[in-house]
């Protein structure tokens, strides 16, 4: 009896170690405020001639033409801010065409900025044939160059702000595809559920989040209430249910940030609407499914469901 005493005192010693410090750097290590990275600090966009690491490289048959580029500022203000941010956006296509092309509003993940996810615009440009599909990208708030601190409603608003320069052009909700990955998933759920300026037709989650609650609980390796570590409220597991649109899901089955099992099936079972298909890539990492899929087989998939 005693030693089960011991080891008893033992293990629960060894949970306080872990879960007194959650508790007493909840404050300054935030789930919220760690989950926007933004370390790589830059005076200008660099696009190709980016050289700090990068999930991927495309090769020169992916080049975009100078006239195809266009790099531009938007006001982001939502009714939720007092005042606007000036943010940094990317159109990789022909704006005078706006109206009458097919635009993928692609919502970058949490690293860095633009010129780290610029490759994969170059890639969704390339979508069918090239420049068969405008790709718009921004960065959020505090990201790149974009101004203000990072939000979660900042985060949405800024998109809708992209959105919003979209319909200015005449871009229809039946032209709009909205595509999210990682973080930007909660953006690009968010406003297919709930839609403001715009709503889009059909939705892509790459590597999609469940909700903040289930990547706090997989972090800490804890039953500990999300509220201890993070005032962020997404939940794109409940969200996906009020979406109607089509879904085209896509997870790497060796994830090992947001886990396929306990992020990805769970968003894609959840999914409100009548047609899915999900896009297992075996043995891919969280930024490794264009690059482990094949960029063919990647732009062909996104074809697919585009025109389908």
């Amino acid at each position: 009896m005693k030693n089960i005493l011991i080891k008893q005192l033992g293990s629960n010693l060894l949970k306080l170690l872990y879960i007194v410090p959650l508790f007493l750097l909840s404050s300054c290590l935030r789930l919220d405020s760690n989950l926007y990275n933004l370390e790589d600090k830059i005076t200008e966009y660099k696009w190709d001639k980016y050289t700090n690491v990068q999930d991927f490289k495309l090769d020169e048959s992916y080049k975009i033409q100078d006239s195809m580029m266009h790099l531009f500022t938007l006001d982001s203000k939502g009714t939720d801010d007092k005042k606007s941010y000036k943010i940094y956006a990317v159109y990789i296509g022909d704006i005078n065409k706006i109206a009458t092309d097919t635009v993928i509003m692609y919502c970058h993940g949490n690293k860095w900025h633009m010129d780290f996810y610029w490759q994969r615009a170059k890639l969704l440009a390339h979508t069918g044939s090239k420049h068969r599909y405008g790709v718009l990208m921004v960065d959020y708030r505090g990201y790149g160059l974009s101004e203000g601190p990072p939000s979660e409603a900042g985060l949405y608003n800024d998109v809708d702000a992209a959105l919003q320069w979209l319909k200015s052009k005449g871009l229809s909700n039946q032209r709009l595809i909205m595509y999210g990955f990682s973080m930007g998933t909660s953006a690009a759920t968010e406003l297919t559920a709930h839609p403001r300026s715009m709503s889009p037709n059909k939705l892509l989650l790459e590597a999609p989040f469940a909700s903040e609650a289930v990547m706090t609980a997989d972090a800490a390796g804890l039953n500990v209430p999300g509220s201890y570590v993070s005032n962020l409220k997404i939940d794109n597991a409940e969200e996906i249910k009020l979406v109607k649109q089509d879904l085209c899901w896509i997870h790497g089955t060796n994830d090992n940030f947001l886990s396929i099992k306990t992020h990805g099936e769970v968003v894609y079972k959840n999914h409100g609407g009548t047609y899915k298909e999900a896009h297992r890539i075996e043995g891919a990492d969280h930024g490794e499914i264009p690059a482990t899929f094949g960029f063919l087989n990647y732009s062909e998939m996104v074809e697919k469901f585009v025109v389908r």
